[in-house]
């Protein structure tokens, strides 16, 4: 089975229209395969589009709108698509359940999280989930300055491979979600992240903040010129730490990374 869309570039027995549905989920993996023991490859946010192109059972194959990732997700996790306004800016928002700090909360909702406003009362945004303050959330047409604030906010963040949110998030996942909150589109893992974004800086050039640092199966960004933000898992989780560290502890023969930088 196979999309429709690449009929002139793939052969396969059968042909399909993928058919757009919603993330009902705050997140959920992204899978190999259709088992909730399959190897995660990414994960999907409530409020994004997931194509789907087959489903059997209680499994939906497909691919995410965002960046084109393909693999199977709980159709129990789909719904309609919804028309958002907002992201979660932060690294985690709650909704609660009245208008009110004092409310108990309904939702934890991690960064990346889109929503659709359905009212607005004072400091807070109603909304499906419930009430989440606005300094939580951004509108979505919104682009931050520098997305390298955005991977700063998530220092401390849980490693989670396949992760892509606030709640848990790999090396690759960091640098989409943060160049992604600076209207820059990329892809999901670091090899296609290396070969897509950026050019080469020359070799022994002074870093930048916001310079890419790749090795093999591996990315960052550059805090400053001597310090690297990743989510890792030699620290499992997300921090920022002397490049030269960082180096230090890679064998010999990868220490050497590929450094690039997208023009601004």
């Amino acid at each position: 089975m196979a999309d429709i869309a690449l009929a002139d570039r793939v052969f396969a027995p059968h042909y399909a229209l993928p058919l757009d549905h919603g993330c009902l989920a705050a997140r959920v993996a992204l899978r190999a395969a259709p088992s909730a023991e399959a190897r995660a490859v990414s994960e999907l946010l409530r409020g994004e589009t997931f194509a789907v192109v087959e489903a059997s059972g209680d499994w939906a194959w497909g691919f995410a709108r965002a960046d084109h990732y393909v693999g199977y997700v709980p159709v129990a996790a789909l719904g309609p698509v919804i028309a958002a306004t907002h992201i979660v800016s932060a690294p985690a928002a709650l909704a609660f359940a009245q208008a009110d700090i004092k409310a108990p909360p309904a939702e934890r909702l991690p960064m990346g999280v889109r929503v659709a406003a359905l009212s607005e009362d004072g400091p807070f945004i109603g909304a499906a989930e419930g009430f989440i303050h606005r300094r939580h959330l951004a509108p979505i047409e919104t682009r931050e300055a520098d997305p390298v604030a955005v991977a700063e906010r998530l220092v401390g963040a849980p490693y989670l491979w396949g992760g892509r949110s606030g709640d848990g998030v790999d090396c690759s996942g960091l640098v989409q979600l943060a160049l992604a909150r600076a209207g820059i589109a990329a892809p999901r893992d670091a090899d296609q992240q290396q070969a897509a974004l950026g050019e080469p800086l020359a070799e022994g050039a002074p870093l930048a903040r916001g310079d890419l640092v790749f090795w093999p199966g591996h990315v960052g960004l550059m805090a400053d010129a001597e310090r690297l933000v990743h989510a890792n898992a030699h620290w499992m989780m997300v921090t920022i730490e002397p490049l030269a560290d960082v180096i230090a502890r890679l064998p010999a023969e990868t220490r050497t990374p590929l450094i690039k930088r997208i023009a601004p």
